[in-house]
């Protein structure tokens, strides 16, 4: 009775997932019967069940427990970051619904896959087991191989699937070996039995922190951190535009998310040793991605460097945490910064894509020329995200910035707080060379009507600018979703 009440607890807490990937099959199924010129009936069941999944993700709201002999776990952190790929998952059907059709890319294999990618990122986001964090980050990273090769027909996005392929594989193998070395080290995968051994000192430290590094390494690659940044302009750039705004939003929160999971909760005696390493990788990041996006000209390159630069932010409060005094705030405000970051980048990739053309021109900078003279609501909405990925006032970004500046000073890391608004300064040049484009340049710019695409860049630059009213109420319930890694 005892087991069988445990199992059915078992599937009771990942029932979000076992939610979405029943729905996954059948869409797979449901497409077969679906005529070729009614797809979007399939984008619909898609937006529904996604809907569905976050219902049953807000329903664990407040509650937590562990699942499968402890190997995974639902909590208030876990819960916030779900919602955050769901909501991904919605907007990326808006995105794609007259994309697809007009590149002739619908395809019945796009909705599912991009199911099994959020799966998994809701999966390692959950994950309280090395090995189920190993599986977890295949199973997320899998999909995305072949969602970057969907355009099978053009070389860019062939090569871009490749490039992802073998970069993300040779990324798994450090972290497959850091792991190898903590078991080593620990003698166990569990991470309630490493926070154990370590409490205890039951352990071999110089392999333990081997382990540790390794596996950062393979860590920064989801965030495309530097000197792991290669593939996120090249990839970006072959890859449908709405994959690519996938995985500048939703695989980078991945990324935080199995990083806070592991090294925050699990290794919290290494914080300080791995500071200074974290310190290097987020002010290379942050410099090197503002630096390389001024000599872009292409949309999508741009903003793959731009997703490369937030990634070092995000990583200062990663470098905070390493100061007990300010590890809750540090956290809050990196999950402050992501909310902010959504919303402020899928509505940047809704205007690219409005303005992309059927034979995938548009995405140069001289072809938004006269853009916000002409279509003055989309030159807005692009205003307001070019404003909040700068950090200027009135914008989620701002604050956003403003929450991990302070925490990285609280926590006596000044010089890196110093490093993160001198790389906001630089990044201001490329951000506001687009406004001057659109604004104070003459051009006959064409975009793509299409009500889902104007809904999601008018809907995200409203919250942005909205939201920001709310600072300290977002902040809070952010604080709120980490309490249960501390």
């Amino acid at each position: 009775m005892r087991s069988d009440a445990m199992n059915l607890s078992d599937f009771i807490l990942t029932l979000p997932i076992i939610t979405l990937l029943v729905w996954a099959l059948l869409l797979l199924v449901v497409d077969l019967w679906v005529p070729k010129g009614r797809k979007g009936i399939v984008a619909a069941l898609a937006a529904l069940g996604l809907a569905v999944t976050m219902g049953v993700t807000l329903s664990q709201s407040g509650g937590s427990g562990l699942a499968f002999q402890n190997m995974i776990i639902v909590d208030g952190f876990a819960v916030y970051l779900n919602v955050l790929y769901l909501v991904s998952g919605l907007v990326v059907v808006a995105l794609s619904h007259d994309y697809l059709k007009r590149m002739n890319l619908e395809r019945g294999e796009f909705y599912p896959l991009m199911f099994f990618s959020i799966a998994g990122m809701m999966l390692v986001t959950q994950a309280y087991n090395l090995i189920m964090v190993f599986l977890a980050l295949e199973f997320l990273s899998i999909p995305l191989y072949v969602l970057a090769g969907l355009a099978r027909e053009r070389p860019e996005s062939e090569e871009s699937s490749l490039k992802y392929f073998l970069l993300g594989t040779f990324s798994s193998a450090f972290v497959l070996y850091g792991i190898a070395l903590i078991f080593g080290a620990t003698a166990t995968t569990s991470l309630a039995l490493i926070i154990e051994r370590v409490g205890q000192g039951a352990l071999n430290l110089p392999l333990f922190i081997a382990g540790a590094a390794l596996m950062l390494v393979g860590f920064a690659f989801k965030l495309a951190a530097v000197p792991f940044h290669e593939w996120a302009p090249d990839v970006y750039q072959g890859a449908p535009t709405p994959v690519s705004s996938f995985m500048a939003v939703a695989v980078k929160a991945a990324g935080v998310a199995v990083l806070l999971r592991v090294f925050l909760t699990a290794f919290p005696s290494l914080a300080a040793e791995m500071a200074p390493l974290g310190w290097g990788i987020a002010a290379l990041t942050m410099l090197i991605g503002n630096l390389l996006a001024i000599a872009q000209t292409n949309l999508k390159r741009l903003l793959a460097y731009s997703s490369i630069s937030h990634g070092g932010y995000l990583l200062m409060a990663f470098v905070a945490y390493g100061n007990p005094q300010v590890a809750g705030q540090a956290v809050a405000a990196m999950l402050f910064y992501l909310l902010a970051y959504t919303l402020t980048t899928f509505g940047a990739w809704a205007v690219v894509i409005s303005v992309e053309q059927n034979d995938y021109q548009g995405l140069e900078l001289d072809d938004y020329a006269g853009l916000g003279l002409k279509y003055p609501w989309l030159g807005v909405a692009m205003l307001v995200f070019m404003l909040s990925l700068t950090g200027i006032p009135l914008t989620m970004g701002f604050w956003g910035k403003l929450f991990l500046f302070r925490a990285t000073v609280d926590a006596g890391y000044v010089e890196l707080a110093l490093i993160g608004l001198l790389s906001s300064l630089i990044s201001a040049y490329y951000y506001l060379r687009v406004v001057v484009m659109m604004f104070m340049r003459s051009g006959e710019p064409r975009i793509r009507r299409d009500g889902w695409l104007s809904l999601v860049a008018v809907g995200s630059a409203l919250a942005v600018v909205g939201l920001s009213l709310l600072p300290n109420q977002i902040l809070q319930m952010a604080a709120q979703a980490i309490l249960s890694l501390q």
